[in-house]
């Protein structure tokens, strides 16, 4: 599969609740990012599920370039 169209150049930070699922847009499309709204539809993506361990704040990829994914691994900056 393709890597996503970029949604953004850096990367989201969301204060995740701990035990809160979290739909991770890996597309590129969502009006919601870094979240799935759903754009994906009709194409081969699907959001990625993740289940927050703790409650902090984490770095949601934007660029959909990362080999860590829902995470920022800087990708974005190796255009």
């Amino acid at each position: 599969m393709n890597n996503g169209e970029r949604a953004g150049e850096s990367a989201i930070a969301v204060e995740v609740e701990k035990d809160k699922s979290y739909y991770w847009c890996s597309c590129g499309k969502s009006a919601k990012q870094p979240f799935c709204d759903g754009s994906h539809k009709g194409t081969d993506f699907t959001p990625l599920a993740y289940k927050a361990e703790e409650t902090k704040k984490m770095f949601f990829c934007a660029c959909k370039q990362t080999n860590n994914q829902p995470f920022c691994d800087g990708s974005h900056n190796k255009k």
